[in-house]
């Protein structure tokens, strides 16, 4: 294997991700569902196993519960192994107390032992909520030919959306020289995409003292990267220049999905040299009516479609009854849209029923429906 015994990865995977609103009022942000059949941190899961990345560390935080259920051992993604493989890492109590944790970098130092027993040569901290496949071995390539204490993931970002990022200044050696959180006026459109690899022994005395500094927020873009950049250590860019998207807000999360109907726009997912993994319920196949119409659209396994369902992705066990339309919309698993119902723009959280004659969403293009607890807001 190309880089056995020299990286372990870390995931963070502890977000709430409020933006969501009740996508994640039961569960974390990376365990949301995604893609008719995913579930977000499938990605970077995904992305780690193709890597061959023998040791990865998960860490949860905010309602874990589906989460661990989802991940289990690591058998889908091939990390149930007996040396190595796949650690689900939580908040502790140790002898001084236990406590949440309370940044991104503060998440990594509460789990010091555990990287301390692996001993890697590097480690890799990834976001557990973004959609995109990279192979980390390109990035680990580039952080040795530079002689880098760190290297950062970036991607080129429209100018007009460049302050919504941290935006990395980077001179033509590809060497960062600068790091501006937000800026109200960006001197480049390189963003951060969260994803870093360091030098293990460099990062582990970063975290020492970042935890000892009671003026650090504990976060890596925030307080590690700029503390690094003040002691002139060498940081540097990988420009990555694939499909990349932050699922964000609800109206990015139904974009994201609907873009991966069309590979050409999204995230091709019939790739078999990059097979996107996952831990999935065994179920029947979906079925189609004599008088069903499905055009441009992902539907999965024990769907029940009867009527009329146009550019949409439905997840599992989805019901469309006679003279029903659902168009443009995100159908989360065992929802129900009865007889001579419409929904258009709509994302359904899991086990929703629209009834019978009901019409939800428009063709406003500049709205989003969100149908969760029988309520139906605009986005």
């Amino acid at each position: 294997m190309r880089n056995q015994n020299q990286i372990c990865a870390m995931l963070l995977a502890g977000g709430q991700g409020s933006r969501l609103k009740d996508l994640t009022k039961d569960t974390p942000k990376p365990a949301v569902p995604f893609g008719g059949k995913y579930r977000i941190i499938d990605f970077a899961l995904s992305n780690a196993t193709h890597s061959e990345i023998r040791d990865i560390g998960v860490l949860t935080q905010y309602k874990p519960y589906k989460l661990n259920e989802h991940i289990g051992i690591g058998d889908a993604w091939d990390y149930d192994r007996t040396k190595g493989g796949l650690r689900m890492l939580s908040p502790y109590y140790n002898e001084e107390g236990g406590r949440w944790y309370e940044g991104t970098a503060n998440a990594i130092y509460e789990n010091i032992d555990f990287l301390d027993r692996i001993d890697p040569q590097y480690v890799l901290i990834l976001s557990a909520d973004h959609i995109y496949k990279m192979d980390y071995n390109d990035l680990l390539l580039l952080h040795k030919k530079k002689g880098a204490e760190c290297t950062i993931a970036v991607m080129e970002v429209p100018w007009d959306e460049a302050s919504r990022f941290g935006i990395m200044n980077a001179d033509e050696s590809g060497r960062i020289i600068e790091f501006e959180e937000k800026p109200e006026k960006p001197k480049s459109n390189l963003a951060s995409m969260g994803i870093y690899m360091f030098n293990w022994p460099t990062l582990r005395r970063q975290l020492i003292r970042d935890y000892n500094d009671k003026n650090s927020s504990y976060d890596f873009g925030k307080d590690i990267i700029p503390h690094m950049l003040a002691e002139d250590l060498p940081l540097y860019a990988y420009r990555f220049d694939g499909y990349w998207k932050d699922v964000g807000t609800v109206k990015s999360y139904w974009e994201a999905n609907l873009e991966m109907i069309d590979p050409n726009n999204g995230l091709d997912i019939y790739d078999k040299s990059w097979q996107i993994y996952t831990s999935a319920k065994n179920l029947p196949p979906h079925y189609l009516g004599k008088d069903s119409k499905v055009t441009n659209s992902l539907v999965n396994e024990a769907c029940n479609i009867l009527g009329q369902v146009e550019h949409s992705v439905l997840f599992a066990n989805v019901t469309v009854e006679e003279g029903a339309l659902v168009k443009d919309s995100v159908i989360l698993s065992d929802c129900v849209i009865k007889k001579n119902a419409k929904v258009n723009r709509v994302v359904m959280n899991e086990g929703e029923t629209i009834e019978e004659g009901v019409e939800i969403g428009s063709e406003d293009l500049s709205s989003v429906y969100l149908v969760s607890d029988g309520k139906v807001n605009k986005e």
